[in-house]
């Protein structure tokens, strides 16, 4: 049976669907699929992908999809990328010799072909589980993961640093970057390109294009220059003619001009002019989902001196279509039915993204100053819901958190007031224009920060613990953090209010379910709320966890006194003051780093008052949180409800 009737004309209709995933379907076409070896079986590394002939490089392509999708349906995690790159990792890995050359995947999303083919299918099905495979390159977990990244547009300085590593210690091997067309618009990956093309160091540069489209005339122009170019005997052709023309005399300047003229003619025509102009060999585009393409090309420009660029066109969500046809829903999703690509049983609370979103179009009806920002996030922040209502409004930067704040920097100094939804673990990039651009002139820019604390499954790149310290130590800002999704919905309306710069930060996932008041109001800068009155222990806390920490002293029969000081900048000093003068035994509770965090704050004014108190910080430690489910992660830094007990028995004594 031909591969082609695999997971593809599988997920064509649901009878078919059902074969695949283990339902019952009679016919032949099913005896005869599981007649085939599965091919991924037998790859313990990519040097048995060299020993494998192109109809079954072809036929392990559909097998690593479908283990994609089984694994990824049930554990979540990314998916339109990794199976867009199927092709591409494995062609990569049958022209090269990994680990020994050097493969710098960008991002890590689209890592998972790559850590099949590696020697870890057989522990792949604890993809982003706690001491699983991690959802990213990880250069703890297999010498083929050379870097480790969870932001995007870092691999191509990466992979330049390490080429010039090699030069330096006289080795030969190869070294070759994947980036994405998303990853390569960020201002990174062009300080990447520039410095390596500049450098003439030997560096293969894949560009794994799955956005760009290009008109059948451009597109069959460009197969057929390709065909030429990417050939061996064109480099041997062009270097012949080159000495050629020196020995008839003509002059070595006469000899470039011809030459820069030949490479601006082919340049033009496959869309290479940019790339040339930053000093490297451009080739492609060329069709990233077909091997008898990819592989020649691969090892034609295998070999060539100085800095390369291969554009290789693939298509997100290849082979599965519903991924083919909801780029954006399958992009990172949760557990879901692979039958018809539906996630599972939905939350029944509120995200707090949800209501952030919600609270924001709301604000923006009343408040036509309003500008929504992101950094390609739109969906992931509930920017996609804010564009419906305001289109013109809503703007996407690309992957550029530099220049989205300050953009909004701009915005704001020209009267708008611009709001940045940008996870927390992102913003950290653009930690100079916040200070610089923003904070210093005390610009009214509003920093809506997304998947703060502790995130999960995506594990330590992706969690945002700092953005409470690294707020704080800047002049200007008022930072909040609201306990539930009610309180967030009023502290950004509060927000929108505030002249200066402002920060509110808000967890992953579902809200605590308390419900949201009809009418949006202001809160009073700086002001807590005690929440309950007590004489054994103090707890001060900012966010959800103060829940926990309300049902750890409830179960533990503790007179506590609970406050949610709601502002880590400015602190209501009166109120902790007030209740730490009469309870000496205190703990602060946040989730984020210990370090210069909330709990910082509340030591830094009990000194400055010269009161001596027994008191504990509830944060994340020092160090960073390995991936696992959130309790999992919340128990390995010490801040589930389990944890703030043992801290509660501990300070009483």
């Amino acid at each position: 049976m031909k591969r082609d009737k695999s997971l593809k004309k599988l997920l064509s209709s649901k009878k078919s669907q059902s074969s695949l995933f283990g339902q019952q379907v009679v016919g032949d076409a099913q005896a005869k699929e599981e007649k085939r070896v599965n091919i991924l079986n037998t790859i313990n590394s990519p040097q048995d992908i060299k020993k494998l002939g192109r109809q079954q490089l072809k036929a392990l392509a559909q097998d690593v999809r479908d283990k994609i999708i089984e694994v990824v349906s049930k554990n979540g995690g990314h998916l339109g990328g990794p199976l867009g790159a199927v092709e591409l990792t494995l062609a990569v890995h049958y022209v090269f010799n990994a680990p020994y050359d050097k493969i710098v995947i960008d991002t890590g999303h689209q890592s998972y072909p790559h850590k099949l083919v590696t020697g870890r299918k057989d522990n792949f099905h604890t993809l982003r589980q706690y001491k699983g495979v991690c959802g990213f390159c990880n250069i703890e977990e297999s010498e083929y993961d050379v870097f480790g990244a969870g932001h995007a547009s870092t691999a191509i300085s990466a992979a330049l640093g390490i080429a010039k590593a090699r030069d330096f210690t006289n080795e030969n091997h190869k070294v070759v970057a994947i980036v994405g067309d998303g990853a390569i618009t960020a201002g990174l990956a062009f300080e990447g390109l520039n410095n390596a093309g500049s450098s003439k160091t030997d560096i293969l540069v894949i560009l794994n294009d799955n956005r760009m489209s290009i008109s059948p005339n451009v597109g069959a122009v460009s197969n057929y220059l390709n065909k030429i170019v990417l050939h061996p005997s064109y480099f041997e052709l062009r270097k012949k003619t080159g000495n050629f023309l020196r020995n008839m005399g003509i002059a070595e300047e006469s000899v470039y001009k011809l030459s820069k003229a030949e490479e601006l003619l082919r340049t033009l025509a496959t869309q290479g002019l940019f790339f040339e102009s930053m000093g490297f060999q451009y080739f492609g585009p060329i069709d990233g989902h077909n091997l008898d393409e990819l592989i020649p090309a691969l090892q034609n420009v295998r070999n060539l001196k100085g800095p390369v660029l291969l554009h290789v066109k693939t298509e997100k969500g290849k082979g599965y279509e519903f991924a083919e046809k909801d780029i954006d829903k399958f992009h990172g999703m949760s557990p879901f039915d692979p039958i018809n690509g539906q996630k599972y049983v939905a939350a029944t609370n509120i995200t707090y993204t949800d209501a952030f979103a919600n609270a924001l179009i709301r604000i923006a009806e009343e408040n036509d100053k309003i500008i929504a920002i992101t950094a390609a996030m739109k969906s992931g922040t509930g920017l996609n819901r804010f564009e419906k209502h305001f289109p013109e409004r809503a703007i996407d930067v690309g992957i550029a958190e530099q220049h989205a704040v300050t953009f909004a920097a701009g915005l704001a100094i020209s009267g708008m007031k611009p709001v940045c939804a940008i996870y927390s673990t992102f913003l950290q990039r653009a930690y100079d224009q916040i200070i610089h651009d923003v904070c210093l002139q005390n610009l009214g820019v509003i920093f809506a920060l997304d998947r703060a604390g502790l995130v999960g499954d995506d594990g330590p790149t992706h969690n945002g613990p700092f953005d409470i310290a690294y707020f704080r130590a800047i002049p200007n800002v008022t930072v909040m953090v609201p306990k539930n999704e009610n309180e967030l919905q009023h502290m950004l309306y509060t927000a929108t209010l505030i002249d200066g710069p402002c920060t509110l930060r808000y967890p992953r996932g579902t809200g605590i379910g308390v419900g949201l008041d009809p009418e949006l109001k202001k809160l009073e800068i700086g002001k807590g709320e005690l929440i309950k009155e007590g004489d054994d222990l103090l707890i001060l806390g900012v966010g959800p966890i103060l829940y926990d920490a309300m049902h750890a002293a409830e179960e533990l029969k503790i007179d506590a006194a609970i406050v949610n000081a709601r502002f880590v900048k400015p602190l209501d000093e009166e109120l902790i003051l007030q209740h730490s003068k009469k309870i000496k035994n205190i703990i602060t509770l946040e989730e984020g780093t210990i370090n210069g965090g909330f709990g910082s704050a509340v030591l830094e004014l009990l000194n400055k008052n010269g009161i001596k108190s027994n008191i504990k910080i509830v944060g994340v430690p020092d160090k960073f949180i390995e991936h696992g489910k959130p309790d999992i992660q919340k128990k390995l830094a010490g801040i589930d409800k389990e944890s703030i007990k043992k801290v509660i028995i501990e300070i009483l004594g």
